[in-house]
């Protein structure tokens, strides 16, 4: 089977944890073919974001166009987007890929709650969010999207509901800043019935890159013709198995285990 080409336009994370760096990891463990378009570089590890330096729109740009004129791509994935120039320019160019399935997850910041978007680039998001297939927000960040609080399970789906009807797109509302025991992630379509995922929380500290994860893994599904509901199925089993599998890398909030403890060695060998 041909893998699914994911092309992946991110911030770089120097501490491998978020970003880029567990994009690629996510995509290579659920078999699929990463390229990517770096939007932006940042200095940052377990303990926060120490320096954060956006990369050129046209270099952005022509990072993208490298990789579509020669390898072509199956699915998009967004992630930190640096800039509204960046975010503005991208939407323009991925609209001319007519029904090409789009990943946007509206970065904002960082597990250590360094931001990571200023305002304008914010603002700008609404035009990338009209033109992906999925969208897929924290509470935080939808709160942000939308303009009204989102502290309890109503306003999540409240808020996921009034953004998908604003921009005709699929909402994947993510619960996890939300008090409870259970973990509830909703997704929401224009015209289709909403979906509730519930799952256990998880009491660690290595929780550095699960939306970048969670977004990669379903945008990877996606490439591969899943549907979205299957998609999303699948990426929120393999965050689980990574959380279940990080390291204890770092002082602050670790990284996961993408690997999940896997012997590639000892696939190959047969041993």
């Amino acid at each position: 089977m041909t893998p699914p080409r994911v092309l992946i336009v991110a911030g770089s994370d120097s501490g491998g944890g978020a970003g880029i760096q567990a994009d690629i990891k996510t995509v290579t463990m659920l078999g699929g073919f990463a390229m990517t378009a770096i939007a932006a570089l940042t200095a940052q590890n377990t303990l926060g974001v120490q320096g954060v330096m956006p990369v050129p729109a046209d270099f952005v740009l022509a990072q993208i166009e490298s990789v579509l004129a020669d390898l072509g791509a199956d699915v998009v994935k967004l992630g930190m987007i640096g800039s509204a120039a960046t975010a503005t320019a991208v939407a323009a160019r991925l609209e001319a890929l007519g029904s090409l399935p789009i990943v946007f997850d509206p970065v904002m910041a960082a597990s250590s709650g360094s931001v990571l978007a200023d305002p304008e680039t914010i603002a700008a998001f609404e035009r990338l969010m009209r033109v992906a297939t999925i969208v897929t927000p924290n509470a935080p960040e939808l709160a942000v999207l939308t303009g009204r609080a989102v502290e309890t399970l109503d306003d999540l789906a409240a808020g996921a509901e009034a953004l998908a009807a604003r921009t005709g797109t699929a909402v994947l509302a993510k619960g996890g800043h939300l008090p409870g025991e259970t973990l509830t992630d909703l997704l929401v379509r224009p015209g289709a019935p909403a979906r509730r995922w519930h799952s256990p929380r998880r009491d660690s500290r290595n929780t550095h890159g699960t939306g970048c994860t969670l977004a990669s893994a379903i945008a990877c599904g996606l490439g591969a013709g899943m549907a979205i509901e299957d998609a999303v199925d699948r990426a929120r089993a393999y965050v689980q198995a990574t959380l279940a599998a990080a390291p204890g890398f770092g002082a602050g909030h670790g990284p996961m285990g993408h690997s999940l403890d896997a012997d590639p060695f000892g696939r190959i060998t047969g041993d």
